[in-house]
This record gives C-alpha cells, sequence and structure tokens, in this order.
C-alpha cells in the first residue's frame, strides 16, 4: 500500500506540474484547472491509495460503482466526486444528488430527468453539457462540428438551461482519439469558441467550465483552455479488466 501511495503520488504531482506549466505558458493561472483523476474501473485499494496521495476530486464513470465508492470513502476523506460517463435514463436516479458535478449531459432527455430529480430533492444539480465536436458516430452529445449547425442547437439549449433543477456551469467533450496531442487542439479550441458562442446567446447561465483533455493530450487542453482535465491511468494505473 505505502509503494502504491508513493506511485500515485508522484504521477499526480508530475501532472499537477505539466498543467501549472501549460496554463503559464497560454498566459493562465495554474490555479485555473482542476485535475479529475479517473478512478473508474479501479478496486477500492487504488481509490484508498490516491486519497492518501493527496487526491481530493474524483470522476466515475459507472454510477453503481461510483456508489459503492462514495459509501467507503466520503466520509473518511474530504473528496469531491464527478460523473464523467454516459448516463443512462434508468440510471439517472443513481447519480442526481450524488455528485458534485456533472460532466456528461449529452442530450435533452437526461437533462430533463436529472433536473426533476434533483428538484424533487430540493436542490440543484451542477452540470456541464456535452458536446461531438469531432462529428463521430460512436461518441454521445449534442453534434456540434460544423459551426452551421450550432444556431439550430439553441432551441433545445434554451430548454436546458431553464430547467429549474439544473445549474449549468459549462461544457464538456471527448475528441477524436488521436496519436499526436497536437492532432486535438482543434477540436479543444472549437469547444472554447462554441463556449465563448453560448455565453452570447445566454447571458444569463454560468458558462466558465470546460472539461476536454485526458492523458494523452491534456497539455493541449489547457492551452487551449481547458479548465477541468481528466486523467485515469497515467495516475492511477491500468484499470481491471471488466468482469461481465
Amino acid at each position: 500500500m505505502d509503494a502504491l501511495v508513493t506511485n500515485i503520488r508522484q504521477r499526480y504531482e508530475t501532472a499537477l506540474e505539466t498543467i501549472a506549466r501549460h496554463a503559464l505558458r497560454s498566459g493562465r493561472r495554474p490555479e485555473q484547472v482542476q485535475l479529475v483523476v479517473v478512478t473508474k474501473a479501479q478496486p477500492q485499494e487504488v481509490v484508498h491509495a490516491a486519497l492518501e496521495a493527496g487526491v481530493r476530486l474524483l470522476g466515475e464513470n459507472y454510477p453503481e460503482e461510483a456508489l459503492s465508492k462514495i459509501n467507503v470513502f466520503g466520509g473518511q476523506y474530504p473528496v469531491e466526486w464527478h460523473m464523467i460517463g454516459h448516463i443512462q435514463s434508468r440510471k439517472a436516479r443513481l447519480v442526481a444528488g450524488h455528485f458534485s458535478l456533472v460532466h456528461s449531459v449529452d442530450r435533452l432527455k437526461i437533462a430533463r430527468k436529472l433536473s426533476a430529480l434533483a428538484e424533487a430533492q430540493g436542490s440543484k444539480q451542477k452540470v456541464l453539457l456535452e458536446f461531438n465536436i469531432g462529428g463521430e458516430a460512436s461518441k454521445s452529445g449534442w453534434l456540434a462540428h460544423d459551426r452551421a449547425s450550432w444556431e439550430a442547437l439553441l432551441p433545445e439549449l434554451e430548454v436546458v438551461t431553464a430547467l429549474p433543477g439544473l445549474q449549468v456551469c459549462g461544457l464538456m467533450t471527448m475528441p477524436p482519439l488521436m496519436t499526436d496531442p497536437e492532432a486535438a487542439r482543434g477540436y479543444f479550441r472549437l469547444l472554447r469558441q462554441l463556449r465563448d458562442w453560448l455565453a452570447q446567446r445566454f447571458p444569463a447561465t454560468d458558462w466558465h467550465e470546460l472539461s476536454m483533455g485526458t492523458s494523452g493530450d491534456y497539455p493541449v487542453a489547457v492551452e487551449e483552455g481547458a479548465t477541468l482535465v481528466r486523467i485515469g491511468q497515467a495516475i492511477v494505473g491500468p484499470r481491471l479488466p471488466k468482469s461481465h
């Protein structure tokens, strides 16, 4: 356990230093970027080691798995949990009210469900809206790879931003998988430009968060304006194979 904690701490601190360097390079302050350590499919001992290593912001993809970890560690550490994975409608009740921020609101149906559930709890759920800026059929999110399509998004987004149980805080994306991080720069830049465009059209909504960048390309994402980067295996090691 001690060796695991040490290894995770070293990789975590290296990632923080890299984030700080690239933030400064782009004229930003390092504290403007938060590091979400992704622990999906990681056993509880790895989550425990990450928390012992000083990690305080964890990202999970699967609601049941996340809730089991929250139940074990939520009362032991001052940790903030984020939901970053695709949400099935039937599992929305496992998400609302359990996460500080939901990154992956990718359609009107799930936005309405989360809003209704949060309202029933007497709260507001903080969320990011997920956009598909690569145009890939396999990716979730509102299609936004073509600027000419942005205007058509407005009626639905107007409904989402007005939902009483949600507090929209910004945007999220997952660009196409690239071997060269520089190849992702244009996608990150497009998301930032979309954010700025939406901020002009919905000035009453807070659009400041940009969740983009993972282990292979997060330095570029930071340079293009990311406020949240999601790093998993580069910090906590390989994931366990799924048992089903």
